[in-house]
């Protein structure tokens, strides 16, 4: 797809596709999900051209999956709320295709509907969620982290890879043995 200016953007360090009706892969991940340090090291590659924003997302992807910070997400209210907010938009705001609620990071595939961008599904999303987890918790502060991970889905084969991706993550993370056992995900409800 050509980098059509009036849809690219960025909110920090990585481009941003935003365009309704498009199918996104996104992540979003708690605040303290990396360490700021690694983080800076990666980001001052990408600034460098050392590496991509595909080896990036690959980078932070892989991290995410040890669970490192307070994993929030494993609390069972928590996770709920998440969850339910998600389904609570499906087919008004975006139609959602696949989700998983991991320890510390989200990962979803949506199609947003006319007129609804991405950036204000996700802005709806994380600030119900952290202000509902932060009472739950008792705290105060940043819930999750400020950039999210969008990517647009180009063809049936990148569909259907990603939605595996997102229902097999807590399988690869070693938290069940199959999808469907994850009760935080589409697997677990087919």
């Amino acid at each position: 797809m050509k980098k059509d200016p009036r849809y690219w953007h960025s909110r920090g360090f990585l481009p941003h596709f935003d365009k309704d009706e498009y199918t996104q892969f996104i992540t979003f991940r708690l605040a303290d999900s990396m360490p700021q340090t690694v983080l800076e090291k990666w980001r001052s590659e990408l600034e460098q051209g050392e590496i991509t924003d595909v080896d990036l997302r690959r980078r932070i992807e892989i991290y995410l999956d040890q669970n490192y910070g307070a994993a929030h997400l494993c609390n069972p209210r928590i996770a709920l709320i998440i969850q339910e907010t998600l389904l609570k938009w499906d087919g008004e705001r975006y139609r959602l295709l696949s989700w998983v609620i991991m320890p510390n990071h989200v990962h979803f595939l949506l199609t947003p509907e006319p007129g609804i961008a991405v950036a204000d599904i996700m802005h709806s999303i994380k600030s119900y969620t952290a202000h509902e987890a932060n009472r739950i918790l008792n705290r105060k502060g940043q819930f999750w982290a400020k950039e999210y991970f969008d990517r647009f889905i180009r063809d049936r084969r990148h569909f259907a890879s990603t939605i595996a991706y997102i229902e097999n993550n807590p399988v690869k993370a070693r938290l069940c043995e199959t999808p469907e056992k994850w009760h935080y995900g589409s697997a677990y409800f087919k």
